[in-house]
């Protein structure tokens, strides 16, 4: 019998005063949110990359004050994505992967791409990228080797070991709902996120080794919370994916549910507007697990 993917289940993001004295114990000071948070959920995602290039420092730092066993998920630079819109990718994505990303070592998780709301499916801009992406972290080092000038001094090109890289794209607009689209993510093993919002299109095409989800907010995007009823919905398919049990429980724009194998599965709650996101994270852990989360030692 083929062994379960492993599920992670946790935050897009960690810095929210709203959670502070809710989730975050009263007087628990703001820089060992990080840590606290880590203490919680096995994974997290980073959302500054997804604004700025951040530094070498910052992601070792991160990595420190999260433990053995756990990993981040890296929001890439809207530059990319939103500014430059994929067209001549290569020296931004140099300078992303050279910004200190592969200091995270073991810690690094997939790098998740979110495309803007107004971008259509274009095969002939979006191959061109996805052909582009590194899928190991030596590939990502000779990539950010060739970083440009403006990086020196600040950049990290090197990985203290191979380990897998794993993409996911999120796309926010009806013309992703396409089979060539999911043959193209399938062909580059690029996973399609699953994104739970009444805005975008949310698709549940498999089409690499694992499966990355983000909840918005179903009802109200990034505020209502997430019901029992919901919960159970979402631990149904969580098991089916990681099982390897078909699942057709949604809306798929390709040509087959993908190849019948277990597969990882990360899940981030994005409906963080107000406090929900760390109460239902740890209730849908609670259903996935069968065990509360937060059994890891955490010293303020």
């Amino acid at each position: 019998m083929a062994k379960s993917g492993d599920v992670r289940i946790g935050l897009s993001g960690w810095t929210y005063p709203p959670w502070r004295g809710h989730f975050y114990p009263e007087g628990l000071v703001q820089k060992r949110e990080l840590a606290y948070a880590a203490s919680v959920f096995r994974s997290l995602e980073v959302n500054g990359t997804f604004y700025g290039l951040q530094k070498p420092e910052s992601f070792a730092r991160w990595a420190d004050e999260t433990p053995d066993g756990f990993v981040f998920a890296v929001k890439a630079p809207r530059y990319i994505t939103h500014v430059r819109r994929l067209q001549d990718p290569a020296g931004p994505l140099a300078n992303f992967l050279a910004s200190g990303v592969l200091r995270l070592g073991a810690r690094l998780g997939p790098v998740l791409w979110q495309l803007p709301p107004n971008f259509r499916f274009d095969r002939d801009r979006l191959e061109p990228f996805l052909a582009m992406l590194p899928h190991d972290t030596e590939a990502a080092a000779a990539l950010a080797a060739r970083h440009e000038g403006r990086m020196e001094g600040r950049a990290w090109t090197r990985t203290d070991a191979r380990r897998p890289l794993r993409h996911a794209l999120e796309i926010r607009h009806e013309s992703f709902r396409d089979p060539a689209f999911v043959a193209l993510l399938r062909r580059h093993r690029v996973a399609l996120v699953c994104a739970d919002t009444v805005e975008w299109p949310r698709l549940m095409d498999l089409t690499a080794d694992f499966v990355y989800c983000r909840l918005h907010g179903s009802t109200e995007l990034y505020r209502s919370a997430y019901g029992p009823a919901d919960l159970r919905r979402w631990h149904d398919r969580i098991r089916a994916w990681s099982a390897g049990r078909p699942m057709a429980d949604g809306d798929f724009a390709g040509r087959g549910h993908g190849e019948r194998r277990p597969r990882d599965v990360h899940v981030y709650f994005d409906n963080t507007d107000k406090r929900h996101a760390p109460d239902d994270a740890r209730a849908l852990e609670r259903l996935v697990t069968g065990a509360a989360p937060g059994a890891r030692p955490f010293r303020r």
